[in-house]
């Protein structure tokens, strides 16, 4: 009697699903609903790259990362103020720039204070480079072979700076870049602009010549700021198949390249290293006003991020820079194509090709901001005052996040199976 019940039961079973195969009026479960936080003002499943955001806020005492419904899936939270970047290394550690205390010099972006922090939260390296007569600031990068290469404010007095062609009533703060060995905390190597100058106002003094002959050197006396923050670098990045470094010089409104494979006395000179030109810039872009080039076309009225594409991401080889656009309060996102042989000439037009480019007219911020490229070949773009745009390269926005009230540095993009991300243990 038992086998008998099981037996119809099959049957009814059978039966039922041969008559459910040809209804049409059959319901399939429906698609799980996807909760968004308030933040999130665009999702468009089709188009995102379904990934996380690492967001870092301006100055603040915290970073996150952000999934596309908009959630903290991570946070941090540190003891010092940022002063600015934060990366996310392949660790899971992270390496920042924060403020160190009581700083002499306090220009926008001052930092002083470098850290690489584990996965635990605890302060593994630190490293202060701040004085009176110098301050590390903005942003920094951990380089292939270890070593942490960041940017710096150096005095010049006014006991020198006349001698050497410059026309300013205050001490200036020119750029250098350093690398430093975190396991000795010893400066490696280092590039200052003021070994690269040219002036044309003081005929007596060093330095003298015509400007526009050599767009290799750097006029001292293009930006004479009232605070002798004159340059204001602030970004880098780093190419290591060419050993070249992109530094973001935002009152310059350009983006110089600079040889790293040069010796630290090469590097003050203008021979040596792989392109046999010292230290001198290899390339410039963005404004040829900065060295009176009557050729090439205008780009960046103040610029951001200098954001070098790698050979694992769409795009790679080009450079992506967020101009900020305070000529018409209308910001911009340029992929740039950088030459294959790097090299300037006088009164030509040097500007790169413009590979692709995205704005909105609800796109602006004149200060910070940022853009990265992710895996699927969208965008993700940090607007400081706002949030994250993320657009495809048709221009179609996949996604918006609106901070609600912080201002954001930059931001970076990881896909799910990146390493850093699986080191996290999510």
């Amino acid at each position: 009697m038992k086998n008998l019940n099981i037996l119809n039961l099959v049957i009814i079973l059978i039966l039922t699903f041969y008559s459910c195969k040809n209804d049409d009026d059959i319901s399939l479960p429906e698609e799980q609903e996807i909760e968004l936080t308030e933040n999130v003002e665009v999702y468009n499943a089709n188009l995102i790259d379904n990934g996380y955001t690492l967001a870092v806020e301006n100055g603040g005492i915290t970073a996150y990362l952000l999934d596309k419904n908009g959630n903290k899936v991570k946070e941090w939270n540190f003891e010092d103020n940022l002063g600015n970047d934060l990366q996310l290394l392949p660790s899971g550690k992270l390496l920042g720039m924060f403020k160190s205390d009581s700083p002499d010099l306090n220009f926008g972006g001052f930092g002083g204070l470098l850290k690489i922090i584990d996965t635990n939260g605890e302060v593994e390296w630190e490293y202060l480079h701040a004085s009176p007569n110098y301050i590390a600031h903005h942003d920094l990068e951990l380089l292939p072979n270890g070593n942490v290469l960041f940017i710096s404010w150096e005095r010049i007095n006014t006991f020198v700076a006349p001698f050497e062609g410059v026309v300013s009533n205050v001490d200036i703060f020119p750029e250098t870049l350093i690398e430093i060995n975190p396991n000795t905390n010893e400066i490696v190597w280092e590039w200052k602009s003021f070994d690269h100058i040219i002036q044309d106002q003081a005929p007596t003094a060093n330095n003298f010549g015509v400007v526009s002959d050599h767009p290799e050197l750097i006029d001292i006396n293009y930006n004479i700021a009232d605070n002798g923050d004159i340059m204001h670098a602030n970004g880098i990045d780093y190419d290591p198949v060419n050993d070249v470094i992109f530094l973001s010089v935002n009152y310059f409104h350009e983006i110089w390249v600079i040889d790293h494979s040069t010796t630290i006395e090469e590097a003050a000179s203008h021979s040596g290293g792989n392109y046999n030109k010292g230290g001198d810039l290899l390339y410039r872009f963005g404004n040829p006003d900065a060295y009176q080039n009557p050729a090439g076309t205008r780009l960046f009225y103040n610029n951001h991020f200098p954001n070098f594409l790698q050979n694992d991401e769409p795009g790679a080889g080009n450079v992506l820079v967020y101009g900020n656009g305070n000529n018409i309060n209308q910001s911009t996102v340029y992929e740039l194509e950088m030459p294959q042989n790097y090299n300037l000439i006088p009164n030509a037009d040097n500007e790169p090709n413009i590979v692709w480019s995205y704005t909105n007219e609800d796109l602006y911020f004149g200060r910070i901001s940022g853009a990265d490229r992710l895996a699927n070949g969208n965008t993700i773009i940090a607007e400081g005052d706002y949030g994250f745009w993320e657009v495809t390269t048709q221009g179609e926005i996949a996604w918006k996040y609106n901070g609600l009230g912080p201002n954001f540095w930059r931001c970076y993009g990881f896909s799910p199976d990146d390493i850093e991300i699986l080191d996290l243990n999510l």
